[in-house]
């Protein structure tokens, strides 16, 4: 086996492992000797890896790469309610993803809030085209143009994140969050989309 095969299957199985330890205990959590249990010696997680916050990146640019490519793959052809059962089929099958996710979204290490930012990139850029193709469909009421709908969409999702991370929710436990927050996203979106009242005459 050639030296950079051998260093890139080394690297692939420090990923694997990290992925598996911050994906269970979160950022705070996390333990570099239990990554190293697999069998890696410390000396060489940090020959691949600068330190704890990089190897914590490598994880999170993983797992928004697999998530965007699986929501491009199968999420954004069949509407909302698609998209919204697609990203929960996601989360089920992939669950230290998920949790990396939400914590990038909702709880990121301060320290790393830029970086976080430039990895999810490529996820808010898939959602920009979904709200596109949905708003495609619906005939804007005068005066509101789609970028103001979508501005307005990426406040109120910004709001749902910050109640997310209110003391009320700090008791629950993970998947209750997560639920928590899918559904209270797809509500907003309908919400957004199609509002909230019958229009009644004289009003």
């Amino acid at each position: 086996m050639k030296k950079e095969e051998k260093t890139e299957l080394t690297r692939k199985r420090i990923l694997a492992a990290a992925m598996k330890e911050f994906g269970e205990n979160g950022y705070q959590g996390a333990s570099l000797n239990r990554i190293c249990d697999i069998g890696i010696p410390k000396g060489l997680l940090y020959h691949n890896f600068e330190n704890r916050d990089a190897l914590y990146l490598a994880c999170l640019e993983q797992s928004f790469a697999t998530f965007t490519g699986f929501l491009r793959d199968d999420g954004l052809g069949f509407g909302l309610q698609h998209y919204m059962d697609t990203r929960l089929h996601f989360f089920k099958s992939h669950p230290w993803e998920a949790r990396l996710f939400f914590e990038a979204i909702l709880q990121p290490p301060l320290q790393l809030k830029d970086q976080v930012r430039a990895l999810k990139k490529d996820f808010d850029a898939l959602n920009s085209e979904l709200y596109d193709r949905l708003l495609t469909r619906l005939t804007l009421r005068p005066g509101i143009t789609r970028k103001e709908a979508k501005q307005y969409f990426s406040l109120m999702q910004d709001m749902v994140n910050c109640y997310l991370c209110s003391p009320s929710y700090q008791s629950l436990d993970f998947d209750e969050i997560l639920a928590a927050h899918e559904d209270n996203l797809a509500k907003l979106l309908d919400y957004m989309l199609y509002g909230i009242a019958e229009r009644e005459a004289g009003l």
